[in-house]
Formats: structure tokens, sequence, C-alpha cells
């Protein structure tokens, strides 16, 4: 079973057993078809609907997708994320880093990034020197840069965060 939460606030149940799919125990009668644009042309209960898939994040669990004018963020919660959060744990196994932080004081040598700027995991973003050493600071995952709050040939503090992602 899993739990669907629409925009935040509208939560279903989808259970799914052979090709019949229930939302909040009631059966749904449904197909879909992709289309060539991307999109989808979906038929659910004797309506027809085209989907078109906005944003999918991963590690969120989230998925952004616009029918016709209307869009609705949807937010999927399997078992274990419930079983997580009853012990306590919730969003751990979602949990992302949104900060890239300086380790220990240094200057920085070159900001490799600008705010808006995709980019991938591993990719360098950041040289830090610090003890005589020049540190290359790598995205620890696919993300867009949010902020760089530093600029090159300034000095920076343990803890001082350097860019922003999201």
């Amino acid at each position: 079973m899993i739990k669907a939460i629409v925009n935040g606030s509208m939560p279903f149940e989808i259970t799914s057993e052979g090709n019949e799919i229930s939302c909040d125990g009631k059966k749904a009668a449904w197909s879909a078809e992709a289309l060539p644009s991307g999109g989808y042309s979906i038929l659910m209960d004797g309506k027809s609907y085209v989907a078109q898939v906005m944003k999918t994040d991963r590690e969120a669990r989230t998925v952004t997708l616009q029918l016709g004018q209307d869009v609705f963020e949807v937010k999927l919660e399997e078992p274990m994320d419930r079983l997580l959060a009853a012990m306590g744990i919730s969003g751990a196994s979602s949990r992302k880093l949104n900060d890239i932080k300086a380790p220990m004081p240094g200057m920085v040598l070159k900001v490799l990034v600008s705010p808006g700027q995709a980019i991938s995991k591993g990719d360098p973003v950041l040289i830090l020197e610090a003890m005589k050493m020049e540190n290359v600071f790598k995205s620890p995952s696919d993300a867009v840069v949010k902020e760089v709050k530093v600029t090159e040939r300034k000095a920076v503090e343990k803890g001082e965060i350097l860019i922003v992602l999201e």
C-alpha cells in the first residue's frame, strides 16, 4: 500500500493487486498511453486526461504533474517510509545535503559554479586553500546551485556555509 499526499493536504491510499488499482478502497478503472510529446494520455473512470510530468525528485519521493492548467505535487510514502517514521527516524532514507560547509578555516581560491547552475554528483564546485593545501570540494549529489555565499580570495571559518544546493 502506497500513501500519496497531493499538494501537501489530500492523502490517498493506493493499493494494487494484479492489474487492479484501488484508491482509498475504491477500484479505479484506468489506462495510460505515452504520448510522442513526452506526456501521457490517461483514461480513468470514463474521463480523459493529458498529464505531463514536470519534475521528479527520487530522494524526496515527489512527482510534480500538470493536468490541463492544474499543477499537482504528489509525495509518495511506501510502507518502509511509514515504518521508519514510527521508529523515529523519518526522512532518513530521503535526507539530502543542501549546504557545502567549510570543514576548516581557509581561503577561497576559486568558485567553480554560479547560482542556477545544474551540477552532477562529483562535479567540482569550489577550491579552498587550508594549511597550505588546495582542497577541491565536489557536489555530494545531483543538484542546482541555489546560492554562492563566498567570494574568491576571501577567508572563511570552520563550519561556514560556502554553497547552498537545492
